[in-house]
């Protein structure tokens, strides 16, 4: 095989077995049998070689060879805040913040916010995030979790040494992203973005306000592009 498959296990000891849809996804799509390498990971940050040595009902048995910390991860923790979206774009943002190293996903409501989300929602996401680590060779999957108020995000987001608020309508960034060091906490709105008076408790709780631009993004592309600015200047893509 020209690249070895990854899958996501919970519970990696010596002799371990896939189930489930990774045993569905790696038997009838990736065509595996006995004798394949492959690469399991659990969410530690490390990722552990194995073989497989044989199918049984509904699962492959396979044996664990070797392990090592993973060094596809971010050196610097990353936190995006996202407002609930419409339809599935909440979906998009967890998968690429996951790809782009994020160490934590927080979705949230908030006053403009005109999405929901529930306990099958909530798992959804987290099934997105497992498989967008697998796909980009993480070993580490961004905790994701929902927040029912800004207060809630306020107070998840207070040990980051830098908190940045991404508001449509501040006149300009009150902290410059060229000069980021440590770990961030990111807020990006929903559809709706945010009220005056958030702003200013996002203020009072130790943010800095920032731009995007000239243009109004849709929240999808803010939550991104934010991501992206902060894990460059962080110099994760030197």
């Amino acid at each position: 095989m020209a690249t070895t498959r990854r899958f996501f296990v919970e519970n990696i000891g010596r002799e371990t077995l896939l189930t489930g849809e990774a045993y569905r996804h790696a038997k009838n799509v990736l065509r595996l049998r006995a004798g394949d390498e492959i690469v399991l990971f659990d969410g530690s940050g490390r990722e552990y070689t194995a073989v497989i040595n044989a199918e049984q009902k509904g699962a492959l048995a396979c044996t664990v060879t070797g392990s090592a910390p993973s060094e596809k991860e971010c050196k610097t923790p990353v936190a995006l805040f996202c407002g609930a979206l419409k339809g599935d774009k909440t979906e998009w943002v967890v998968q690429k913040a996951t790809e782009l190293g994020v160490s934590e996903i927080g979705v949230f409501e908030s006053r403009y916010c005109s999405a929901f989300m529930n306990e099958n929602k909530l798992a959804r996401l987290q099934k997105v995030a497992r498989e967008a680590a697998q796909q980009c060779l993480r070993a580490t999957v961004p905790a994701v979790r929902f927040y029912r108020s800004l207060v809630e995000v306020f107070a998840a987001a207070a040990g980051f040494e830098n908190k940045l608020f991404a508001c449509e309508f501040a006149q300009k960034s009150d902290a410059d992203l060229r000069a980021l060091q440590g770990p961030c906490a990111l807020v990006v709105g929903s559809e709706g973005g945010f009220s005056p008076e958030e702003f200013a408790a996002a203020q009072a709780a130790g943010f800095a306000g920032v731009t995007l631009g000239k243009r109004i993004l849709r929240a999808e592309t803010a939550a991104i592009a934010l991501v992206s600015v902060a894990v460059f200047c962080l110099g994760e893509w030197q």
